[in-house]
């Protein structure tokens, strides 16, 4: 993996994380197939059991206190390799509810530490998705999805696993309602030919997916030299408009990913 600032590792055989001494997190949670079903082209396909881990607050020991005051948390992902049916792996969608730090929805900032992501992001989760997004990143990438929009993330390899990091605001929470009662978003990743293709989902009004890979975040002074760990470390503030969105209101307008 690429340097993620804290020199986490995966061990691929139990899909855990590897702390060092010197930082702190929990046991990961499990994703699997069975959870996530409600929200697949096909809910009854066969794929892995486990589709990914995630462990929520990760950090140094010793920042633990400044991540608390600055209301943030970084988040930890491995997604597994395969298929479900004809879907690659792949997270079932959501919107980040909003949190009672700052009574709005927060955005999301990933960093890609192996292999290759999409992160599918929409507007809104209506019947009318307004603008549609698959940013596709490979390691070293960072994405970024604007409060309120509703995304899933996406292993874009069949072969190899895929590990991202992510801030968060601390009281974070998922809101699945609108995407379970239309059976996901507004496109399903299928895989052709080993490369990901997009086919709509008829419970929405369509719309294009415009597919991309992500710009360079110069608005929200974005060191793309550093991990975004190390940054953190250097500046906590830079970050802010992870945990206060209302701060940089402006930027969120006609946001592009």
């Amino acid at each position: 993996m690429i340097n993620n600032g804290m020199n986490l590792t995966f061990d691929l055989d139990t899909m855990e994380l590897n702390y060092p001494k010197d930082i702190y997190g929990p046991p990961t949670e499990k994703r699997r197939l069975d959870d996530v079903r409600a929200t697949l082209r096909d809910p009854s396909a066969d794929g892995p059991d486990i589709l990914y881990s995630i462990a929520m607050d990760v950090g140094f020991k010793q920042d633990k206190d400044t991540l608390i005051r600055h209301n943030l948390l970084y988040g930890a992902c491995l997604y597994n390799k395969g298929q479900v049916g004809d879907e690659p792996i792949r997270s079932q969608g959501h919107i980040h509810f909003q949190s009672p730090s700052c009574e709005c929805s927060t955005g999301e900032l990933y960093e890609i530490w192996h292999g290759t992501a999409i992160v599918f992001m929409q507007e809104r989760a209506a019947d009318h998705p307004g603008r549609v997004f698959a940013v596709e990143g490979k390691e070293g990438d960072i994405i970024l999805v604007p409060p309120g929009w509703a995304h899933y993330t996406v292993n874009a390899s069949i072969d190899e696993p895929m590990a991202f990091g992510a801030w968060c605001v601390r009281d974070y929470g998922f809101d699945y309602e609108d995407v379970r009662k239309h059976r996901g978003l507004a496109y399903y990743p299928i895989v052709k030919d080993k490369s990901i293709d997009f086919v709509p989902n008829p419970e929405y009004i369509q719309v294009e997916v415009i597919r991309k890979a992500p710009r360079k975040y110069t608005e929200f002074h974005l060191d793309y030299t550093k991990s975004l760990y190390e940054q953190f470390r250097e500046e906590p503030s830079r970050f802010d408009f992870i945990p206060k969105p209302y701060t940089v209101a402006e930027l969120w307008e006609n946001f592009i990913p």
